[in-house]
Parts: C-alpha cells; structure tokens; sequence
C-alpha cells in the first residue's frame, strides 16, 4: 500500500526555486533514500513532507491528509499530521536540559496526554529497542554522537508515525554505527513503517534503501 504521495511538488525559498516539479511515492515497509550533493534540494523536500516548509505548487498526500500548496497547517490539523510524519533532523535537536528518557517522554505526556509514568516505560522500550536502554538517565552533552542519534530516532518513533523522515542520519557516525543503523532502519521498515532518508552516503544507500532517487538542482535525475 502507498504509506506517501508527492505530486509536482515545487518549493520557493528567497524568490528562488529550490524543488521543482518533483514526484514520486514511496510504499509501506519502504525504506527510500534521496541521495544527492549539498543544495540538490533533498532536505528541503523532508522538511516540506514533514509540513515545516510552504509548498509553491503540487501535493503531499499521507495517509487519509494533504497538504496543498501555501497551506500552514495549525491547531489539531498540525498535531494530527504530525502524529502521521516524524522526522529525525541531522542534527538531532535533542532538549540539552533533560535526558535521554525525559527527551523521548516529552511528547507523549503534552501531546498525547499521557501519564508521566505511563510515558516514561514507553519511551524506555523505545530506548531500550534502538539499543541504549542503559543510556535513559544520561544528558544529551554526555552522548556519543551515535547515541544521540538513537534517542532523536525514539522520540520521533513515541509518536507512532507511519512515515519516518531523516535527514543526514550517518553525518556523525563511524563506519561501524553507520551498519548498526542501517540494520535498525531496514527493521523499522520490516515492522511496518515508511522510511525517507536524505543523504549523500552511498555505501549507506545501499545498506538499507529498497530504491534510491538521485536529486540535482532540485529535480530528480535518476531512481
């Protein structure tokens, strides 16, 4: 089944396109990864599919919503996109004033509503499935790079969406936690979730991507 649909997607930014008519869909247990050189237009194609960039022109369709072109999407409309789109950014954003588990916990408690005992045994079994359980009371400043990435991969996971967006996901990794991850994505997928990564990594792109879209310029060139 089609977890995602993107349609004659064109992006402007500072009166310049930076993604023109781009289309392609991606399947559910799909991991597909856009690969292409700094400026080719993939991670702003993440972040519109993820509803935090204005579309100029076409469609983005997930699940039973869309987003239309110059629509911000507010109040429960936002809340329940998000809760169909996680994305896990290259740089992982994690809250330096709480750990790992108060990180993961967040959202479940103030959006979901949640207990915080009840948010807290989840986000440890999400802890715990990417590998770092042991990690739960650490500080993001006393995480490997690896680490943290793991736990922005958690806390996108709390919130059960059935598309997972990441974007340079191998940019602070070792060729060793690059495999790791790779594994963990490809069962991600297998457990029922639609994987879009950006990335330029093309040992990676092999390791875990069912197809490979290449961008340049903000069209794509090859898939």
């Amino acid at each position: 089944m089609r977890a995602l649909d993107v349609t004659d997607l064109s992006v402007h930014r500072g009166g310049r396109t930076v993604v023109r008519g781009v289309s392609f869909g991606a399947d559910r247990q799909e991991v597909l990864v856009l690969k292409g050189a700094s400026g080719s237009g993939k991670t702003t194609i993440l972040r519109a599919i993820a509803g935090l960039d204005p579309i100029a022109e076409g469609r983005i369709a997930v699940d039973d919503m869309s987003i239309a072109p110059h629509q911000t999407l507010r109040g429960q409309a936002r809340r329940d996109f998000h809760r169909r789109v996680g994305m896990v950014f290259q740089f992982h954003h994690l809250f330096e004033h709480l750990t790992a588990l108060q990180n993961v916990s967040l959202a479940l408690v103030h959006v979901l509503a949640q207990s915080r005992t009840q948010a807290e045994r989840r986000a440890f079994e999400l802890l715990d499935q990417m590998g770092i359980g042991p990690r739960a009371r650490a500080m993001p400043r006393e995480l490997s790079g690896g680490e943290a990435q793991r736990v922005a991969i958690a806390r996108a996971l709390a919130m059960e969406p059935q598309v997972l967006l990441m974007d340079e996901p191998t940019a602070s990794l070792d060729p060793a936690r690059r495999g790791d991850l790779a594994a963990i994505l490809r069962q991600l997928a297998a457990d029922g979730r639609t994987l879009v990564i950006a990335s330029h990594d093309e040992d990676f792109a092999r390791a875990c991507a069912h197809r490979v879209m290449t961008l340049e310029a903000g069209q794509i060139v090859r898939s």
